[in-house]
């Protein structure tokens, strides 16, 4: 296996969290590596929004801009490849990757993202990030006052469409199955207008990612421009949780306001850490962990 020089940190993830974090930390003459695989969530995102000076911007632009701003800092590394393995050493950490290579660092964090776990409804994976979406406050504006649809059920078919009534009243909340909303929930919702569909989806009908229609099982269709849809996920990198960090009941890398994680020395930021998933909070928290990161490598060296 192949040895390189230790760093202050690696970082696992080079997405927003990621190379905010190392650009933090770069300018702190802090000698680190981020280690990126090039796969980001929203890779099928066509514009990011609500992010103030980008607002428009695709997702990969912003990366693009990151990167090369980053190239001017000597003290930060950039490696396209896969982190598989993590272990504690006697001075910190190691990190293993897909192609064999090992790294050493003093301190890791974590900027890793989740993976949302797609139902099996044809098209609906094609249009995630498109017109299949989560934030409205990342596309409700685009998407405003349009016939809109909800994929959710029980407490959290009710949350979001109270969410989503704000951005449209031409909603439907398709529950995919028998209706687990309580009688109040339903009587409510109904009382602001929005319909409630118990039909199974079986397909999303689409043109490059923008709906066009939805099936159901029955054959029945609706036409929409929008589907909202909240979905289960995973973490992408196994490597937190085989450190020992202790991860949330929704399933998040547990951290604190300075993204600690539970195991000393190893911080996380970005959407592995919080349900608040957009690109202007993953910049925040990544810049965040890089300076309570540098804080404490210089308290280290004062005790």
């Amino acid at each position: 296996m192949e040895k390189t020089t230790n760093f202050d940190v690696i970082i696992v993830g080079g997405s927003s969290a990621g190379l905010s974090a190392g650009m933090c930390l770069g300018r702190a003459l802090r000698k680190v590596l981020i280690i990126d695989s090039g796969k980001p969530c929203n890779q099928q995102t066509p514009h990011s929004h609500n992010f103030l000076t980008q607002d428009g911007t695709t997702p990969k632009e912003i990366l693009s801009i990151a990167r090369e701003q980053l190239a001017e800092y000597k003290t930060v590394e950039l490696l396209a490849d896969l982190a598989v393995n993590g272990i504690k050493t006697d001075s910190g950490f190691e990190i293993t990757t897909q192609s064999g290579k090992s790294f050493q660092a003093k301190k890791l964090v974590f900027a890793t993202g989740i993976k949302d776990t797609m139902p099996a409804i044809e098209g609906f994976a094609e249009c995630w990030g498109i017109s299949v979406i989560h934030c409205p406050y990342c596309h409700g504006y685009e998407y405003s006052n349009e016939k809109t649809g909800i994929l959710a059920n029980g407490d959290v078919g009710f949350e979001t469409s109270k969410l989503i009534s704000n951005w449209t009243k031409n909603l439907t909340l398709y529950t995919n199955g028998k209706s687990a909303l309580t009688a109040i929930q339903t009587e409510s919702l109904q009382e602001h207008g929005i319909k409630i569909d118990e039909k199974v989806l079986k397909q999303v009908v689409h043109e490059n990612g923008q709906i066009e229609k939805v099936m159901f099982n029955d054959d029945t269709e609706a036409h929409l421009t929008a589907l909202y849809a909240r979905l289960g996920f995973t973490q992408h990198c196994a490597i937190p949780e085989d450190l020992g960090c202790e991860m949330t009941e929704q399933g998040h890398i547990k951290a604190d306001m300075f993204m600690k994680t539970t195991i000393p020395g190893v911080y996380a930021c970005g959407d592995n850490i919080t349900p608040m998933r957009s690109i202007a909070n993953a910049a925040y928290n990544g810049s965040v962990a890089g300076a309570a990161l540098n804080m404490e490598l210089i308290n280290e060296s004062f005790s």
